[in-house]
């Protein structure tokens, strides 16, 4: 498998054409790290270069649901980076590696493996809609299989030793992205991210840590990884992301109740930008493909084919975006080039209005 061949489909954090409401995907993050080796961020380059290749046939042996494929990072573009961060496959941090670093993907994105990031090993399952307890039965199954042939750095006091402090405990993020413009039109969005913080989650932005919310796409995940089971994590995290749904649901009702003019408003700009602009940043076409799709799940759209749309979020993106192009673009061109793509698939979408 090639950079090339993960253009030809959707990431598996977007699903594109399912319907599960406000909820996008679910996913599992595993930190764990070798024992008796030094984390990413104090060994040398030939260490890493070392745990690479003895972790490498390893990870590729797994069963992950499809065929795995390999990446060092140092074999990699800058470009090809860049489109693997955008479909959640690897962190900015990684992408900023080179030799001794790499990544373990399966074919379909599901599960995908970062070696020497942060930390020796990060795991990580994606699955569809609102499915932690899934995501989470198949990386625990496949952490097994991966300790069979390695031994973790492990203390029976604290858990699983990382190279963050914070991660120290299961190692385990668990994370739900949601899409809530029924919130942020109502104005009702920052009290819920505020009490959700105090709960003790966290709320990040489309690309993680320290990233605003464009296109009202948020992440909720756990802050706490000593002293809780991930059985516990998990149905903490999905009692939460179930109560906003059911305010996102509430707020899209109100909305056709009391301000349908202003809904239908807000629809009919986005469309009406989206299929005759001809400059388009990539914030502002998140935006305006989140009115769209609140338009087709409201029947203001109605039946327009919302997997053109869904797929838009990825083929908007910059390193995508160039990808398809063929060649580096300046901001200026990117944006051009994303305002044509934009209208000629909603064009598309359309047809089956």
């Amino acid at each position: 498998m090639t950079i090339d061949d993960l253009l030809q489909q959707s990431g598996s954090w977007l699903a594109p054409g399912t319907d599960h409401g406000p909820v996008i995907s679910s996913r599992i993050r595993l930190a764990r790290n070798l024992k008796d080796a030094a984390f990413p961020g104090w060994a040398g380059e030939e260490e890493c270069e070392r745990i690479w290749k003895e972790l490498q046939p390893v990870l590729l042996s797994v069963h992950a649901g499809s065929m795995l494929s390999a990446f060092g990072m140092a074999e990699l573009k800058e470009l090809d980076k860049q489109i693997l961060f955008e479909r959640h496959l690897i962190s900015r941090e990684q992408a900023e590696k080179g030799k001794g670093s790499g990544l373990v993907v399966a074919a379909d994105e599901s599960v995908s493996f970062m070696v020497n990031e942060e930390d020796h090993l990060r795991l990580q399952s994606i699955r569809p809609g609102l499915d932690i307890v899934g995501a989470w039965r198949m990386l625990d199954g496949i952490d097994t299989e991966i300790e069979k042939s390695v031994s973790y750095a492990f203390s029976p006091r604290l858990g699983y030793l990382t190279a963050c402090p914070s991660n120290v405990g299961t190692g385990m993020r668990a994370s739900v992205m949601l899409q809530v413009p029924g919130l942020v039109l109502m104005g009702e969005v920052n009290p819920i991210i505020k009490g959700v913080s105090k709960i003790g989650l966290a709320v990040r932005g489309l690309w993680g840590e320290g990233t605003e919310a464009v296109g009202n796409m948020f992440q909720i995940s756990n802050q706490i990884r000593l002293g809780e089971r991930e059985d516990q994590i998990i149905a903490s995290l999905e009692q939460i992301v179930l109560e906003v749904v059911e305010h996102e649901k509430n707020a899209r009702v109100r909305l056709m109740e009391k301000r349908e003019s202003l809904v239908r408003d807000h629809v009919g700009r986005a469309y009406g930008i989206l299929t005759n602009a001809h400059i388009l940043s990539s914030k502002e076409a998140l935006d305006l493909l989140s009115a769209l799709r609140l338009g087709i799940d409201l029947g203001i759209l109605k039946p327009m084919n919302g997997r053109v749309i869904d797929e838009l979020v990825l083929k908007t993106q910059p390193a995508h975006l160039q990808k398809m192009e063929g060649k580096a673009l300046k901001p200026k061109d990117r944006d051009k080039a994303r305002a044509s793509l934009v209208r000629s698939e909603i064009a598309r979408a359309a047809k089956s209005m």
